[in-house]
């Protein structure tokens, strides 16, 4: 019987089919198109060809009663631009440009007022836009700055893009470019931006009139190839995110700050309004945990910290430098790091993803519990995906049940061996066993 009904349900025509699923997402809606070669059908492009860019503009810019997709082709001087374009229902449209014709190396998008001349209102409130290349990215601009209500631009895997120059409205709150390795410069002025995401090569990056900024994610990869590091520039960057609440950012660029010479307890500004902090890289060391501990003297408000250790990520060096003014106690003894850490007062949650229980992750759990008040467990996750919480016990507490400074040194053998036969029976119960008996302390 089910198979009978499977049967009846891909009998009906592609407009049926294709209205009921737009009740879904347009990104989950087109993901149909794998179940069968009977869904892929409805996915089939129309192919639209024109002279006439207006055409085009109109059918991107209207309303739709269905998610639709379209091959469209249209001439640019003696030049034929193609594009795959999908408009969801829901306002989203998504283009993505041709590959192998010209690249760009510019790009200005600007937003014209909510209201404009003649009383033509877009629909479009997220904009993707895909590969654009140099003979598309007129018309990508004239598209962008006729809608007049856009929310959300995402620009993704533009090879050639140097720089990018926007400019939007009241309604623009979201930001994401991604995959654009030739990016050299990106300026934004957007007075009610609330979320910016970058991942790629490091560029200049200049934030006007962004007051409303609430989360940022600068997902940097590395340099470019004629790119040098400049502090400075990041400085003023992060100078102007002081309204920001959350942030995301690698640590391999925490350590080109501090080896560049920026002391962060010395800088005129501090991200008061900063509560939660992502902190990415492929490792941990000395140097980069020394300095995140040096980058949270300017996070006085920070209540939640993510730790993320991914082997699978590149990693990236640090360049050299010809100078060596930093903060003086950077990667000297971990006490002296301590001293000169900030208390972190309104600390309530740290998790570490991709523990691995290596020295330089406990000592930096252990300065986050004596500069946290308010931290009273570290949530930690192996790469194997096991998960527990590790717990702070008060001094006191402490001195009560065990004094370590006890001379019977059987005594502490027992206890510590004792403690790993409970970590690693958790850990590995079926192991616990062997690795017991391989520890010695």
């Amino acid at each position: 019987m089910r198979g009978n009904h499977d049967l009846e349900f891909t009998s009906f025509p592609n407009d049926v089919l294709r209205h009921m699923v737009s009740f879904l997402p347009l990104e989950q809606a087109v993901r149909t198109s794998i179940l069968s070669s009977r869904w892929r059908a409805i996915w089939l492009p129309e192919q639209f060809t024109t002279e006439e860019v207006e055409e085009i503009a109109a059918m991107l810019l209207g309303p739709a009663a269905v998610h639709q997709i379209w091959k469209l082709c249209f001439l640019t001087g003696d030049e034929t631009v193609h594009i795959l374009a999908r408009k969801g229902v829901n306002g989203e449209v998504r283009l993505e440009f041709e590959e192998m014709q010209e690249e760009m190396t510019s790009f200005r998008l600007k937003l014209e007022p909510e209201v404009l001349a003649g009383g033509f209102s877009s629909s479009v409130r997220t904009l993707h836009l895909r590969s654009v290349n140099n003979l598309g990215k007129d018309f990508s601009s004239t598209l962008f700055s006729r809608c007049q209500f856009l929310e959300s631009l995402k620009l993704q895997h533009c090879r050639g893009l140097q720089i990018l120059d926007l400019e939007a409205n009241d309604c623009f709150r979201s930001l994401e470019v991604s995959d654009c390795p030739e990016m050299e410069n990106i300026t934004i002025s957007a007075r009610n931006l609330h979320f910016f995401s970058y991942q790629g090569v490091t560029p200049l990056i200049q934030l006007k009139n962004t007051s409303k900024l609430v989360e940022v994610s600068l997902n940097f990869d590395g340099l470019g190839e004629n790119r040098e590091f400049d502090s400075e520039d990041v400085v003023a960057l992060l100078a102007s995110l002081e309204e920001m609440q959350i942030l995301t950012i690698k640590g391999w660029f925490l350590e080109c700050l501090c080896s560049a010479g920026v002391i962060f307890r010395w800088l005129e500004f501090k991200l008061n309004k900063l509560k939660e902090l992502y902190w990415i890289d492929s490792h941990m060391n000395k140097r980069n945990r020394d300095s995140l501990a040096c980058f949270l003297n300017i996070c006085p408000s920070l209540e939640k910290l993510h730790i993320k250790i991914d082997p699978s990520r590149n990693r990236v060096p640090c360049p050299f430098f010809h100078h060596y003014l930093h903060e003086p106690h950077l990667w000297m003894d971990n006490a002296t790091v301590e001293c000169n850490t900030s208390e972190l007062k309104h600390l309530k949650m740290v998790e570490v993803l991709g523990y691995t229980g290596e020295e330089d992750q406990l000592l930096l759990m252990n300065l986050l519990f004596k500069k946290g008040d308010k931290l009273d467990s570290i949530t930690v996750t192996s790469r194997e995906n096991r998960s527990w919480q590790v717990a702070k016990t008060p001094q006191s507490q402490l001195k009560q049940t065990w004094n370590w400074n006890d001379d019977n040194k059987e005594s502490k053998k027992s206890f510590l061996s004792l403690l790993m036969e409970d970590f690693l029976g958790f850990l590995y119960p079926a192991k616990a066993e062997l690795c017991y008996n391989t520890f010695w302390f």
